[in-house]
């Protein structure tokens, strides 16, 4: 048996050690303020097709992100190497870059008084000690559960485990130095079906920290097998205008759209529909959608932001109303106002749901397109047009009549944000983003004429 040397908490003392012998250099070198960020992961991928081994991969790397500034001037410089003469030479980079920038008056590090102090226990760090063998084991097992699924599954584009195991440390010239160890496992796989002279691919993962939590092989395969033989038979359906509902798991993608409208970075570039938005209603009165970066446990959990700053608990949207932007210290000061500490995006966002699930929405529904995989990225970030190349399946009297393929839907987002009839309680628990489907009054949808 092989076994990966363990990244984790115990890394982190290293990580941090060698974050200050970077800020010390920066300041011997003349830098007015200095920031580091530095990562350390491992891990192990493997794969298989039609029960054979493709890949197993270990891999291990490290990196060190350095930027200084020289007053308002700005520079950046990263390193894998970690021995002194190393950083020595990148610190020297950045800071030739810095003195060869021009000025901004919006750089610089955030105010000392707003760095975190509190750095709670987020139960994040849940190492898998699984080798190689058994892992190849699981991947066949999901495979293998998928071809026995249906007749009609005729070949496999693979199945995959993936087990990482990270750590990051943040360190500025405040005195703040804070870093957190965490893990990620996921298994996946991918199937074919064919019928009739048609073929059609679907596939099904789980994602979690802990891989205890994690969906057995043999119902994953399962999964994506069932939804690649529902695709089978699938046909265009003729252009119109109809209720439109996104399944949890492309839902996530729809409120991703509204987080990129309201980062920092789109509202001061002006290249966002929701410019000048705050304090509008942007969605029906009884959504609402909010921030829990600490959750014990969170995918994307953590107690400081890409700036230092500690993270809390915040609402976007309440009530319909977006009550706040999404910035970082750099985009707060363009923009005027203060960081919401979300330097590097938001993390477990929710959005308020009802007690539906799926089923229940269809048949509430009562006739429209279920959208189950979206392709293509036709979205006008500026106006806010949407247009995408959908799939799923029809719906009438409240029930799936036939899968849907090759079909575009289209609309304004900020007309879908307030059109959502319901949310239901079937959430997608493997994105940083939770929602259950989502339900739109209407769309237009354009097939074939």
């Amino acid at each position: 048996m092989h076994e990966v040397q363990t990244v984790g908490p115990q890394a982190l003392l290293g990580l941090q050690t060698k974050v200050q012998e970077v800020l010390d250099q920066a300041k011997k070198q003349g830098a007015s303020a200095c920031e580091v960020s530095v990562s350390l992961s491992q891990g192990l991928s493997t794969s298989v097709r039609q029960g054979e081994v493709e890949t197993v991969e270990f891999n291990r790397d490290q990196g060190f992100g350095i930027t200084l500034y020289d007053g308002r001037r700005k520079g950046s410089a990263s390193t894998s190497s970690t021995d002194a003469q190393a950083i020595k030479e990148t610190v020297a980079a950045a800071l030739a870059i810095a003195r060869h920038a021009s000025e901004d008056e919006y750089s610089g590090l955030a105010d000392a008084s707003l760095m975190a102090t509190q750095f709670p226990e987020l139960d994040l760090w849940h190492p898998w000690n699984i080798s190689p063998e058994q892992a190849i084991e699981q991947a066949q097992l999901c495979e293998q559960a998928a071809l026995a699924f249906d007749a009609r599954i005729s070949n496999s584009e693979g199945a995959s485990l993936n087990s990482h195991s990270s750590c990051a440390v943040y360190g500025n010239s405040h005195g703040l130095i804070a870093g957190q160890a965490g893990t990620q496992h996921s298994l996946s796989c991918v199937v074919i079906a064919q019928q009739q002279g048609q073929m059609q691919r679907d596939y099904w993962y789980d994602y979690a920290r802990d891989a205890a939590q994690l969906m057995s092989p043999q119902r994953i395969g399962q999964q994506a097998a069932q939804r690649t033989v529902a695709r089978l038979g699938a046909r265009p359906v003729t252009t119109c205008k109809a209720p439109v509902m996104f399944s949890a798991n492309v839902a996530a993608g729809l409120f991703g759209h509204f987080l990129q409208a309201i980062s920092g970075g789109s509202l001061y570039r002006k290249s966002s529909f929701l410019l000048d938005a705050l304090g509008q209603s942007l969605f029906p009165q009884w959504l609402s959608l909010y921030e829990r970066p600490q959750l014990i446990g969170g995918l994307s959990s953590c107690a400081f932001d890409g700036d230092g700053l500690a993270t809390y608990d915040k609402d976007f949207i309440e009530k319909g109303q977006l009550v706040n932007y999404m910035l970082s210290t750099y985009s707060g000061r363009k923009l005027g106002m203060p960081s919401t500490a979300n330097a590097g995006g938001a993390r477990n966002l929710f959005v308020t749901h009802g007690e539906l699930d799926q089923t229940q929405i269809i048949k509430k529904m009562g006739r429209g397109l279920l959208v189950t995989e979206l392709m293509g990225q036709g979205i006008n970030m500026v106006t806010g047009d949407y247009s995408r190349g959908a799939s799923g399946f029809w719906v009438e009297n409240g029930e799936i009549q036939f899968p849907v393929e090759e079909v575009t839907i289209a609309g304004n987002l900020r007309d879908m944000f307030k059109s959502i009839v319901d949310v239901g309680c079937d959430l997608e628990r493997r994105s940083s983003v939770c929602t259950g489907s989502v339900l739109l009054e209407q769309m237009m949808i354009a097939g074939r004429d």
